[in-house]
């Protein structure tokens, strides 16, 4: 590592990385450390392995600064097909772990493709977008760029893992903000309205409601002078909502796995048996309501470490990896999780604020999508343990457990504070 990116990096966002990894792995160690093996240490052990993880990043930070900055664009097109064919591997090699085909076995080592994918996905749609010939106003361009997000999202799918599938539609947004027009993003999320409506009443009263408000909003603005409406777009939206809408019961029921719909059901209502909803909230939605429990139980300075009593009594299962935000509440109390909320906020706007100051395209777009797969990744998760959001499995980024998590965050995040650092050379 050159001492010129030494000198340009910025520190700041390395120092709230450091501070989140190391937090992640105090909190890591106690959900996960038994009562006989608190004054000793057992490298075997969940904590013991997180903290190889963490050395090992170490070294893939040294890695990826010391690669050429150009590297990563020259290159983008190519660790995307390898990191396609790495998903695509899955459904002949992978191992399957909780009712998904997610994750690659040597022994007892696993290793998940799709957390890597998503900074292939990042280069290639950056490097594509960048693209002098690419103008993302025109309908081609755009189709394109939607399919290079499109293949992993689709292969992601099928494991099944909605949740990790969620994380593409945020390079929508960064489409945006690269000149794409509004209507794209109303339109998306209009789509994801429909597809949730329709689980939740059906496909005919769903179609229905969406046909009258098009029908009122006609007659109400066809003869207003600021805006023309036209009946084409009002119909094309309507057969797109009817698309989405009849194929969301295919979805439903032969894509996501029972315990996805269990969730759905939960979080939506959609059981209508008392008896069985108090079933659904002692099974699917135990952890939920473990969870939120024990951040309530934290109260505003938290019962102190290792001191969490459904912490210590395993209350919330799998607590060191998605559920690892409810660790915080119960010991660190409000002010933990505030630190924790601050600490990702103020990373996530540092990475905009980087990625607004680059010459080059390329980085731009990068770091925009560096921020907003941080940013959807933060937002779900901990919507997920608070019970804003049901559960769909989405990690706490630099917190929860994992090697191939932190491993693929940090490559997200030190890719982008290398091209920062090298900004003054974009034009030699």
């Amino acid at each position: 590592m050159s001492s010129t990116v030494v000198k340009k990096i910025d520190w700041l966002s390395i120092l709230i990385y450091v501070l989140l990894v190391l937090f992640g792995w105090v909190n890591i160690y106690s959900a996960s450390v038994p009562l006989d093996e608190i004054e000793q240490f057992n490298i075997d052990s969940v904590y013991g392995k997180q903290l190889i993880f963490i050395g090992l990043s170490l070294v893939i930070i040294l890695f990826v600064l010391a690669i050429e900055a150009k590297f990563y664009e020259r290159f983008a097109s190519v660790i995307y097909i390898v990191a396609m064919i790495s998903l695509a591997g899955l459904f002949i090699l992978g191992k399957n772990v909780n009712g998904a085909r997610a994750w690659y076995g040597i022994g007892s080592f696993t290793i998940q493709p799709s957390e890597f994918a998503k900074i292939a996905t990042s280069l290639a749609f950056a490097k594509y977008l960048s693209d002098i010939q690419t103008n993302i106003k025109h309908w081609q361009d755009q189709l394109k760029a939607l399919i290079i997000i499109g293949i992993p999202a689709f292969l992601i799918l099928l494991q099944p893992d909605p949740g990790s599938t969620l994380v593409y539609s945020i390079f929508i947004y960064v489409m945006y903000r690269e000149g794409l027009p509004g209507i794209y993003i109303l339109l998306a999320l209009s789509l994801a309205i429909i597809f949730i409506v329709t689980i939740k009443f059906g496909s005919v009263i769903t179609l229905v409601t969406i046909a009258l408000l098009l029908t009122a909003y006609y007659f109400i603005f066809r003869k207003s002078r600021d805006r023309k409406v036209k009946i084409l777009p009002l119909v094309l939206f309507f057969l797109m909502s009817t698309t989405i809408s009849l194929g969301t019961p295919l979805i439903y029921k032969n894509v996501f796995k029972q315990h996805h719909r269990d969730r759905f059901r939960l979080w939506l209502r959609l059981e209508q048996n008392p008896i069985k909803l108090q079933q659904l909230k002692r099974d699917i939605g135990y952890n939920t309501y473990q969870s939120e429990t024990a951040i309530g139980s934290g109260g505003v300075s938290g019962k102190g470490f290792l001191e969490g009593t459904r912490t210590r009594g395993n209350y919330v299962p799998e607590q060191h990896t998605d559920y690892i935000f409810s660790v915080v509440g119960e010991e660190w109390g409000l002010f933990g999780t505030t630190a924790v909320v601050v600490l990702f906020s103020i990373l996530i706007l540092r990475i905009i604020y980087l990625a607004e100051r680059q010459k080059l395209q390329f980085s731009r777009i990068y770091g925009y999508s560096v921020a907003g797969i941080i940013t959807i990744h933060f937002m779900v998760n901990i919507g997920m343990v608070i019970g804003l959001l049901p559960t769909i499995g989405i990690p706490l980024p630099f917190f929860s457990y994992g090697g191939s998590g932190l491993w693929g965050f940090t490559i997200l995040l030190f890719i982008f504070l290398k091209l920062d650092a090298n900004r003054v050379n974009e034009w030699m």
